[in-house]
């Protein structure tokens, strides 16, 4: 057996050593600039041969070590050990004081990783990723379980029915997640802003991955939009034929929705890239340990949008290829990048399967994302893993950079000499500070599908509505008898401190003297919550028509009908757009040093 062990910790370190990544059964290399950001068969630069052999020396060395340990274990403990398990757990040792995503996949793990950029799978249809020691929602997927439910990219996932998320990994928090459509998951959420905690119970569903989820021309104008909500293997040719089709209807200009897009397949995001930029530019480069494996992408073909003004609209949850696109939009002064600081994530990894029955990989971070300027897309955190097993990383709070300002990042330039500032994701040219907040009520009807219910039951007594229909007073009345019959309650913020004075002085035995006072103070605050209705009607309305729409007409009839015509984001973008001189000066501006960035040749 220990001949057995030291063959599998040879074959393991020169894998490691080597950089050679085998993809086993799949024969063409897969890249990933995602958020779990994976690169498959990347091969790294060689070491010198000295430095190689002195590393292989004291490899061997602690290799030893290790198969004593092995040896003692499985035939010297108190109990029967499964070989299997104690190596598994060896190899989680050996990464616990790496980054947080590098870790250990089991097959299953490896197969959900694929069904991200093709497929389907069954579940709640969201991408999430592991920071502050729990789950955070990164984006929910257009049209998914999570998505209708009101999820927020930013959202802190707490619990899993009932299990608590703390120091639990993305892999073992969509096991939970996932499951038989028609199934359902409970979630309990912390959202910015909002004092308690949020309860949802969310349905499983068959998730169709896709990519273009809309493309059109704006009403009214001449301006396209294209909506992209990740990088899979058909994106550059879903694409090709929005714009082809796009520019055959005579648009002038193009609004491109990278909004909560959490990325995907990184030759995809370059084929994107390279529709808008000129041929032979520098889309993206990886930079690891060693300089000579470096290794730099450029756009390969002529583009099919090359000169028309475009605008790509990003916000939090833009990660990964989402940015490796618009830094290099921006980097070339090709457009103009709207909305709110992107999410940060640019980590190259490698995936290396262990064994000869491949049911275990080493997924590796190797390097990081560098976009044209010189600038990294990951935001500098220091990281390490406490605990056992895949127990993710802390990240020290002195570290984050999303609360710098401007004065305090680095200062690139853009290829015409504009200033652009690094610490990690992409600022925009044009920051936005209009980011709806829901109000209690509204949080507590999406939250709870009461729209979806009520738009169920709307269509199918009025199945000739069409989707020019209107949101009338009756419907609105209608509306609110549904939520009574439904039992619809929501609670405030004051009502949740309401509820812990009313425990306090409870504890303490005095209630006698204060209840009386604090029922009245109750009672002010039904009244309160009758007025929050009236001071969301225009959103409840809002919300009303859009799920009536979707009945009416699917998504498609959601974009036309509400979110081309009331999105303020996409709004300011077309104002933006039907004003060129405003539109020159932004993308002009910054022109204050005489730096042009050169290209190097391939």
């Amino acid at each position: 057996m220990i001949v057995s062990l030291t063959v599998f910790l040879c074959g393991l370190i020169w894998v490691v050593g080597s950089g050679e990544a085998v993809q086993g059964q799949t024969s063409e290399p897969i890249f990933l600039a995602d958020t779990v950001h994976i690169n498959l068969n990347e091969t790294p630069s060689e070491i010198e041969e000295a430095t190689a052999e002195e590393t292989r020396e004291t490899l061997f060395k602690e290799i030893k070590k290790f198969n004593q340990v092995v040896y003692d274990v499985k035939n010297r403990y108190m109990e029967e050990i499964d070989t299997k398990s104690l190596i598994n757990a060896g190899i989680r040792g050996m990464l616990e004081d790496l980054d947080r995503f590098s870790v250990l996949m089991e097959h299953k793990s490896y197969e959900q990783l694929m069904e991200s950029t093709s497929g389907k799978y069954e579940g709640l249809g969201m991408e999430i990723d592991s920071r502050d020691d729990y789950i955070t929602i990164v984006t929910p997927m257009e049209g998914s379980p999570a998505y209708r439910k009101g999820l927020k990219s930013g959202d802190k996932i707490t619990k899993i029915d009932g299990k608590s998320t703390k120091d639990m990994t993305t892999a073992d928090a969509a096991k939970l997640m996932r499951g038989t459509a028609g199934t359902s998951v409970n979630l309990i959420i912390q959202r910015e802003g909002i004092s308690n905690e949020l309860d949802f119970d969310v349905e499983r569903a068959v998730i169709e991955l896709k990519s273009v989820n809309f493309y059109g021309v704006i009403d009214g104008t001449d301006i396209g939009y294209i909506r992209l909500s990740r990088f899979a293997e058909e994106t550059s040719h879903e694409l090709r034929e929005a714009i082809t089709e796009l520019d055959g209807k005579g648009i002038s200009s193009l609004i491109f929705d990278l909004r909560s897009n959490g990325g995907g397949l990184l030759q995809q995001a370059v084929e994107t890239a390279e529709l808008f930029v000129e041929e032979g530019k520098l889309v993206v480069y990886t930079r690891g340990k060693y300089a000579e494996s470096e290794r730099r992408l450029y756009s390969q073909r002529k583009p099919l949008f090359p000169d028309k003004p475009m605008i790509i609209l990003v916000n939090e949850g833009t990660a990964s290829a989402s940015e490796i696109v618009s830094g290099a939009i921006q980097d070339w002064d090709r457009g103009i990048i709207m909305g709110y600081q992107t999410y940060g994530k640019g980590l190259v990894q490698q995936v290396f399967p262990i064994g000869s029955e491949n049911d275990v990989a080493l997924k590796l971070t190797t390097a990081k994302y560098y976009i044209p300027s010189g600038r990294c897309i990951q935001k500098p955190e220091k990281q390490n893993k406490e605990g056992h097993g895949d127990a993710v990383a802390e990240i020290d709070e002195e570290t984050k950079v999303d609360s710098l300002t401007t004065s305090d990042r680095e200062v690139y330039y853009t290829n015409s000499g504009r200033v652009v500032y690094g610490g990690g994701g992409i600022l925009p040219d044009v920051e936005l500070t209009h980011e709806d907040v829901y109000k209690p009520i509204e949080l507590a009807l999406e939250r709870r599908g009461t729209f979806f219910d009520f738009a169920v039951k709307q269509y199918a007594e009025h199945p000739d509505l069409t989707t020019g229909f209107e949101v009338t007073d009756e419907i609105v009345s209608e509306f609110k008898d549904f939520m009574k019959e439904k039992e619809f309650t929501y609670k405030t913020s004051l009502e949740y401190s309401l509820d812990e004075l009313k425990k306090a002085i409870s504890d303490e035995k005095k209630d006698s003297l204060y209840m009386p006072a604090l029922d009245d103070f109750a009672e002010l605050i039904t009244n309160e919550k009758e007025q929050d209705f009236v001071n969301s009607s225009e959103y409840i309305e809002k919300a009303i028509k859009r799920e009536i729409t979707s009945k009416i007409a699917g998504q498609r009839g959601v974009y036309e009908e509400i979110i081309l015509k009331t999105d303020k984001t996409i709004l300011e973008a077309v104002k933006l757009l039907q004003d060129r001189d405003e539109f020159t000066r932004v993308l002009e501006s910054g022109h204050d040093r005489d730096h042009v960035m050169v290209e190097e040749e391939k």
